[in-house]
C-alpha cells in the first residue's frame, strides 16, 4: 500500500481561520488521476466565501484531464539551487522527485498567493513519516524559549472536541503547543500504536509563530 493514493484541497479565508476540507484528487490503480470538489464546496462560497480554484470552476464536474500537471504548477522548481535542502527538510524520497502527485501531497502545495492547502490522506503503513504544521500558535503565545529542534513531543486525541471530533492535542511535557494540522490528523486516529512526534523547525519572534513537526512510526521499528 503506498503512503497516500487520495489528496485533500483544504482551504481557509485566511491565517488563524479554521480549515475546510474542499476537494479531493484521487490517484487511481489504473495510473490515472481525478479532482472533484466536496458537497459542502457549492455552500462555502455563500458562507465563507469560498472561490473556486481558477482551472476547475465546476462545483459539479469530475475532473480526470491534467489533473497532477495543473496542481503542481505550485511544486517548487527543481532547478532551484537549494532544492536538496528543500527535499530534505520534507524527508522527500528522491526515488519520488519525479511523482507531482507524491510531491504535492508530501510537501502541501503551499504559495505565499493563495490560502489552499494539498494535505495528503495518509494510509496506515509500516513506513508513516511526513512533516505537518502545529495549529492554534496564534491563541496560545508561547515563548521562543520553551521549545527546540529536536524535540519529543507527546500528543492526546480529543473525540469529544467541540470543533474537530479528530482533533489531536499535542504537548512538551505538561505545556499545551497547539493541535495537529486538521485532516492531517486522520492518520493518529487509524493507526492501532502511537506515532512518535519530533519538532523539525521553528519561526519565532519573541514568541513562537510556527511549528513543523515529523510524524512517523518509528519507534516501531
Amino acid at each position: 500500500m503506498k503512503q497516500f493514493d487520495k489528496i485533500l484541497l483544504v482551504w481557509r479565508p485566511g491565517k488563524g481561520e479554521s480549515r475546510e476540507a474542499v476537494g479531493e484528487i484521487i490517484a487511481h490503480p489504473e495510473g490515472h488521476y481525478t479532482y472533484k470538489y466536496l458537497p459542502h464546496a457549492k455552500e462555502l462560497q455563500f458562507t465563507r466565501g469560498f472561490a473556486p480554484y481558477t482551472e476547475f470552476r465546476d462545483f459539479d464536474k469530475t475532473y480526470n484531464s491534467n489533473v497532477v500537471d495543473i496542481f503542481a504548477q505550485r511544486l517548487t522548481q527543481n532547478t532551484r539551487p537549494d532544492i536538496s535542502t528543500y527535499y530534505d527538510f520534507w524527508e522527500i524520497d528522491k526515488s519520488q522527485i519525479e511523482n507531482k502527485f507524491y510531491l504535492l501531497g508530501k510537501t502541501q502545495g503551499l504559495v505565499s498567493t493563495d490560502n489552499f492547502e494539498f494535505l495528503a490522506d495518509y494510509n496506515e503503513v509500516d513506513d508513516i513519516h511526513f512533516i505537518t504544521e502545529v495549529s492554534g500558535l496564534s491563541k496560545l503565545k508561547i515563548a521562543s524559549d520553551s521549545i527546540s529542534v529536536g524535540d519529543k513531543l507527546s500528543y492526546a486525541i480529543e473525540p469529544e472536541n467541540e470543533f474537530d471530533n479528530q482533533a489531536v492535542k499535542v504537548f512538551k511535557s505538561d505545556l499545551e503547543i497547539g493541535y495537529i494540522k486538521k485532516y492531517h490528523n486522520s492518520i493518529f486516529h487509524k493507526v492501532g500504536s502511537k506515532l512518535d512526534l519530533e519538532v523539525k523547525a521553528i519561526e519565532k519572534n519573541g514568541i513562537i509563530r510556527r511549528i513543523f513537526v515529523k510524524v512517523c512510526n518509528c519507534s516501531g521499528h
